[in-house]
């Protein structure tokens, strides 16, 4: 394929909407015609709010398998998803908040019920995690509502003896869980389940938005959770990049305007940017609490 990367700034800051969109565009047009050739490797997707066809490569899972605990449909999807398409495994992601009612401003008239809007979320979370021929569990939960309050006691306790149903069926699954970089309750409550079934591989959630992780309260949020014995792990997914914002387009099909499905990508390479030297290569950061 031809598509060449765009190259961001010194801060990581891309030239938007042009860049990214144009190259993403010239990278779908080339797995379109493969598609079209009867390439069975490449797989159409189509956005579940607007129906727009993308096209990507299926991934064929390999290794020791994983067992993914998010809080909501998206959290894996935006934080981690470009190290498994680089390094594919087999993958089953479970999702503890899957009833919502939150949803673009622009679309409320659309879907204007729980129903309609968890309809949409659990739609764009399964195109997301096509492409990774990933197992999908769902538990049920109903997202927090802002003004946002600490969890309580008994809910950590129930969806903690439900995850712990899921992994004993995955015996032979890693795990991997948020670290709770946010002051959300759903991460954080996903968070301490995840820590109290033995999860000791981490992705830092969210880590790409500007106001998660790099201000200093959040860092410090961070460390007071995981003590100073923590290291990161920088996992080089360069070459998926463009695959990865197919991705998002998935989990993101009801953003407005489209261009804004593109800020993950910004602020990942951002916050990579003070972890490497020189120009930095675009990564996803991940910490284990103990060595393999």
């Amino acid at each position: 394929m031809t598509a060449t990367l765009p190259v961001p700034d010194s801060e990581g800051i891309y030239n938007f909407p042009d860049d990214l969109v144009r190259v993403h565009q010239q990278w779908t047009d080339q797995l379109a015609a493969r598609h079209h050739a009867h390439d069975r490797r490449v797989i159409e997707l189509k956005a579940p709010h607007s129906g727009h066809p993308y096209f990507i490569e299926m991934r064929r899972p390999a290794g020791r398998p994983v067992l993914v605990i998010e809080p909501h449909h998206d959290d894996f999807v935006l934080s981690a998803s470009g190290t498994f398409l680089a390094q594919p495994r087999p993958l089953t992601v479970a999702t503890v908040f899957t009833r919502s009612t939150s949803i673009h401003p622009a679309l409320e008239r659309t879907y204007s019920t729980e129903a309609d809007v968890s309809g949409l979320r659990d739609r764009e979370g399964a195109a997301a995690l096509a492409p990774f021929a990933a197992n999908r569990i769902l538990l049920g939960h109903k997202d927090a509502d802002p003004p946002y309050r600490p969890y309580g006691q008994d809910q950590l306790e129930r969806i903690t003896d439900e995850l712990h149903e899921v992994v004993a069926k995955h015996p032979d699954a890693e795990l991997l869980a948020p670290a709770a970089v946010t002051r959300h309750p759903d991460h954080l409550l996903v968070h301490e389940a995840a820590v109290r079934l033995e999860c000791r591989w981490f992705w830092e959630d969210l880590a790409f938005w500007s106001t998660y992780a790099l201000a200093g309260c959040d860092q410090h949020l961070f460390r007071a959770r995981t003590g100073p014995a923590l290291a990161p792990e920088l996992v080089d997914i360069t070459g998926v990049i463009l695959d990865k914002v197919t991705v998002l387009r998935m989990h993101s099909s009801q953003m407005h305007p489209a261009r804004k499905m593109y800020r993950p990508i910004r602020h990942a390479w951002t916050t990579a940017a003070d972890l490497l030297t020189g120009i930095g290569t675009y990564a996803e950061r991940f910490y284990r609490m103990e060595s393999l």
